[in-house]
């Protein structure tokens, strides 16, 4: 496969913007050499490249795309609000509508505060923590990929240039399922903590009485619990994983799926904690996600018809289908070829990811690197295997014949113990690294 004319624009990006990509995880470095495919359009579950090639996608929109690309009834929605204005002095009755949509879908909040990104989400709430109990620490999940880009946790990353130490200080972390290291930590740093973050699922499903524990901890160390639900809002249900697994936080933040691709995140939470950003209160004031475009009308709009679209026509059940029908075909495939204890499927059916193994066992990117190149030529676009409810059988049957050419190349480089004559020139390289 040749990609001229994506080259040609990964060039000019390169040129013009940091990374060559608005967002690190689609930076070319992360495709191998020469087969990092630049977009000209999507439609459902493929995308087209600027050379005209047609893929099969997976992961679309870093997991905020689950309907699939231009789903009609959030378009027809988001049309609705463009001709009527996208941005006003005041705020738009659109607001109120979301609001209690949102908070019909996800009755265990009590107040939401909409944003444009993850990012704002969380922090907002990490500040919230810090503001209503005065302490100054925050303790996250150390098993979880991503919280923000903000200084309170990219300072805890290999890429923590340009973040004094004093902030990064101010952050410790803790194991996911582990209770008892997590009350070691509330012990140690007694009545310095102000919350505990963390995903309330990710690769595996949260131990038996665990996100309980985690919540009755908070409670005895006088903490705020906040559920980053960026994936697994909806993905896990249309009320999140708090609405799944019956343990509520005192605040959550959703995002990615909340739009089907339009900007729009949320802080969702306790009242008595969330009016402390209001101002129907008596205590010093929370500057609390004050956005210029947190309201645009059309991004409401498209969350309210995503919304709408999961709990009318079960799409989380659908994603749930289809994942474990790609899983099983891939794991089928892996095994036929011999190499199921290297390509290996993990994750919650609706949020799969893939992890590459040499022959000894361990994270490879060498191997990566070759089984998303063959990936790549046979016409599937996967960083991950998240599914999208655009998807339909015949998607994922072809998926699992592509892997099945992919892992028969696997076999070949693993018997020649080396990978490197089938990469096509250097490894895909991780994200958080200290050196470009």
């Amino acid at each position: 496969m040749r990609l001229p004319r994506s080259r040609a624009v990964n060039e000019r990006l390169h040129a013009l913007v940091p990374g060559g990509a608005h967002t690190y995880a689609k930076g070319d470095d992360q495709y191998p050499q020469d087969l990092a495919p630049v977009i000209s359009h999507g439609r459902g579950a493929h995308v087209w490249d600027v050379d005209g090639n047609r893929y099969i996608e997976y992961g679309s929109g870093l997991r905020s795309v689950s309907l699939g690309h231009a789903h009609p009834r959030v378009l027809e929605a988001v049309r609705r609000e463009l001709d009527r204005g996208s941005n006003f002095v005041r705020p738009s009755v659109l607001e109120a509508e979301a609001a209690e949509r949102f908070l019909a879908t996800v009755p265990t909040a009590e107040m939401v505060k909409f944003a444009k990104n993850g990012s704002d989400a969380t922090t907002a709430a990490v500040r919230l923590a810090r503001a209503v109990t005065g302490r100054a620490q925050v303790a996250l999940c150390a098993d979880h990929p991503f919280f923000s880009t903000d200084d309170w946790f990219i300072g805890t990353t290999p890429m923590s240039a340009g973040i004094p130490a004093e902030t990064t200080e101010l952050t410790v972390t803790f194991p996911y399922g582990d209770l008892a290291a997590t009350e070691e930590l509330l012990d140690r740093h007694r009545g310095e903590i102000a919350c505990l973050i963390l995903e309330p699922a990710a690769q595996t499903e949260p131990p038996p009485g665990y996100l309980a524990g985690l919540r009755e901890l908070a409670d005895r160390h006088g903490c705020v619990l906040v559920f980053d639900e960026m994936i697994t809002g909806f993905r896990w249900s249309e009320a999140g994983a708090q609405g799944l697994y019956g343990v509520v936080p005192d605040l959550s933040t959703f995002g990615k799926a909340l739009g089907n691709g339009f900007a729009v995140s949320a802080l969702a939470g306790r009242r008595a904690l969330m009016e402390r950003g209001g101002l129907r209160h008596d205590d010093d004031r929370v500057f609390l996600l004050s956005t210029t475009h947190g309201a645009e009308t059309h991004a409401l709009a498209a969350a309210m018809a995503v919304q709408a679209t999961y709990t009318e026509e079960g799409i989380t059940a659908r994603l749930h289908a289809l994942g474990e029908r790609l899983a099983d075909g891939v794991r089928d495939a892996a095994a036929t070829m011999g190499v199921g204890d290297h390509l290996v499927v993990r994750g919650r059916a609706s949020n799969l990811v893939f992890a590459t193994l040499d022959e000894r066992g361990r994270p490879s990117q060498e191997y990566r690197t070759l089984f998303l190149r063959r990936l790549l030529t046979g016409g599937v676009l996967a960083p991950s295997f998240v599914v999208s409810a655009a998807l339909d059988e015949a998607d994922v049957d072809r998926t699992v014949d592509v892997v099945g050419q992919a892992c028969a190349v696997y076999r070949k480089a693993l018997d020649a113990g080396d990978p490197t004559p089938w990469l096509g020139g250097r490894p895909v390289r991780p994200v958080f690294r200290r050196r470009a």
